[in-house]
């Protein structure tokens, strides 16, 4: 039904109303950016007397600060002014043209949400002084019975409503107004900005769920990461194995896990104790063919399968949707790194015997680089291979070929280079396990590696040769020497808490990594080299790729891809 004509906005009325909307939102957001100054001011306050970290603060907050001074102090006045005298210049775009410059200041800010919620949930749980002066703040009338958190998500989803009120003035704008052209650069500069915005929306909108379903879980499964993605949720039925009767379970569908629950009884809420946790690696779903139970499937992994009822055929496809969906994209991210190995290999293979090895240092291994053992002065002593320079033992080096590059002499080489050279099918061994991946393979392509001193649980300090491999950048690879083949552990660094500050004991430029019980402990030979190692590991620890410092050879403590061992000349 169309409006009587004296009813009807015209279009000026409209473009009016939708300059008086950006004028309106824009005096209820400098109100919200000063209630986070407020907060700033307070725990900085707090943290000047030593109770948490300064840098802790610095770093949540980020520059709001500077965000909260342009807006209070030029682009609500210059908005508030203009509305003041639209009757004779009725254009905003000229005024959003000044906000395209400071931009980069909401980019920095969007940058660094992820970690300031991670740093802000560590701290409220950590320091009670720190959860007091947020609480105090919180209760505010001025907050309105929001959280710090909902509050720091308003200058992320700032831009975005900058984008989309400028999209309606432009659609209501005369195509030959001379406020179209500053009205259309504006757009197309906040619009750029905005879709770095809406990423990091999803992003808190992720990370908002995970911290509900970490409460539904009792708070003890640690799963509030940024590299985390929760898919999907939902009630199913499990079968017995032994007999005919069906449970209730409850399943969360995550990027990289599936969590198998079991309900509990609570009267705050619905509430899961995690029976299994499987990994999407190695997963598989299938529908299942029972006769007595309809809407069945099976889900397989390597910690546990388990067959399923869903409610409905339509229920059953959505899961088993949704899980192949996960398993297929999750394999996809893992196929780099494996044909990044397989090219490696090929391309050992053909140049093997015709060009002299770089022979692998004796001091850069403490095991055998074929059958793993460790080496020993008496029965287990180093050997060269002379066609593809590893260290082996005397059992892995009882072979001799005549090598191309060494005019056809006879040479001691290595069982795995023999079956290559003389044509013979090299006998396949046990699959590998993720600590065999040898640091050969990863320095050469690091984000960064070096030798650390290494203590786990009050244990006497080791020095280890450390990896952060390009291929598998969240993961920190520990080993005995620089080309040992095995690893002595790995740390997945997602969801770990850095410390910074040295406990009395410690040598001097430590750091920790801790998460739940578990605690590393790091140190480097100097301050410098410790800061390098954090500024990759505090990106690595939310889930992000980390970017490999720069390095002008002032650390010969650390390598990147551009740094190599030098082979030794001499061997047996």
């Amino acid at each position: 039904m169309t409006a009587p004509f004296f009813l009807q906005e015209t279009n000026d009325q409209k473009l009016f109303n939708i300059a008086s909307e950006l004028l309106n939102t824009e005096k209820a957001y400098v109100t919200r950016l000063k209630l986070l100054d407020q907060f700033y001011a307070k725990l900085m306050e707090e943290a000047n007397k030593g109770t948490f970290p300064v840098d802790v603060v610095k770093n949540i907050f980020s520059n709001i600060s500077s965000i909260t001074t342009f807006h209070r102090d030029f682009l609500l006045p210059d908005l508030e002014k203009r509305m003041g005298e639209w009757a004779s210049t009725p254009r905003i775009g000229d005024i959003l043209q000044k906000l395209t410059p400071f931009l980069k200041m909401y980019a920095e800010y969007v940058k660094n949400f992820d970690k300031a919620m991670e740093l802000l949930k560590h701290w409220t749980d950590r320091s009670p002084q720190f959860k007091a002066i947020i609480q105090d703040i919180q209760s505010q009338e001025a907050c309105g019975s929001l959280t710090l958190q909902h509050h720091m998500l308003e200058p992320v989803q700032r831009v975005p409503r900058y984008e989309m009120l400028l999209k309606d003035y432009l659609k209501k704008l005369p195509q030959d107004d001379p406020d179209r052209r500053d009205a259309e650069k504006s757009l197309e500069i906040i619009a750029t900005a905005a879709t770095h915005s809406n990423s990091a929306i999803r992003k808190s909108e992720n990370l908002k769920k995970l911290m509900e379903i970490y409460e539904m879980l009792g708070e003890e499964e640690d799963i509030v990461h940024a590299s985390n993605e929760f898919i999907k949720e939902g009630n199913l039925l499990k079968l017995a194995a032994r007999n005919a009767s069906a449970m209730e379970r409850h399943l969360f569908l995550f990027n990289n896990m599936l969590l198998y629950c079991v309900p509990k009884f609570s009267l705050g809420g619905p509430k899961y104790t995690v029976r299994t946790r499987i990994g999407i690696d190695g997963m598989t779903v299938r529908e299942s063919n029972n006769e007595d139970y309809p809407f069945t499937f099976q889900v397989s992994g390597k910690e546990r399968t388990l067959e399923l009822q869903a409610s409905s055929e339509q229920d059953k496809a959505g899961w088993i949707k949704a899980i192949q969906e996960t398993i297929d994209i999750f394999n996809q991210k893992n196929e780099s790194f494996k044909n990044a190995l397989k090219d490696v290999e090929e391309v050992s293979k053909a140049e093997l015997g015709k060009r002299a090895p770089r022979w692998i240092r004796d001091n850069e291994v403490t095991m055998c680089m074929k059958c793993k053992e460790p080496f020993n002065a008496i029965t287990r002593r180093r050997h060269h291979c002379r066609a593809c320079g590893y260290v082996v033992c005397w059992k892995c080096s009882d072979n001799k070929v005549a090598l191309e590059y060494d005019a056809n002499k006879l040479n001691k080489v290595c069982k795995d280079c023999y079956a290559i050279l003389k044509g013979e099918s090299v006998t396949e061994g046990k699959k590998k396990g993720i600590l065999e991946a040898g640091p050969g393979a990863f320095t050469d392509s690091s984000i960064m590696c070096g030798f650390l001193q290494y203590s786990e649980r009050s244990k006497p300090w080791q020095k280890v040769w450390c990896v952060i491999p390009e291929t598998e950048c969240l993961v920190l690879y520990l080993y005995g020497a620089p080309q040992d083949v095995k690893a002595q552990s790995t740390i997945p660094l997602l969801g770990y808490t850095v410390e910074d500050s040295a406990r009395p004991a410690d040598p001097p430029a430590t750091f920790r990594l801790s998460q739940s019980k578990s605690v590393h402990g790091f140190a480097a030979d100097s301050e410098e080299l410790k800061l390098r190692w954090l500024k990759v590991i505090r990106v690595a620890v939310l889930g992000e790729r980390p970017e490999r410092p720069q390095t002008d050879g002032a650390n010969p403590g650390v390598s990147d891809n551009n740094n190599e061992h030098e082979a030794g000349t001499n061997g047996t």
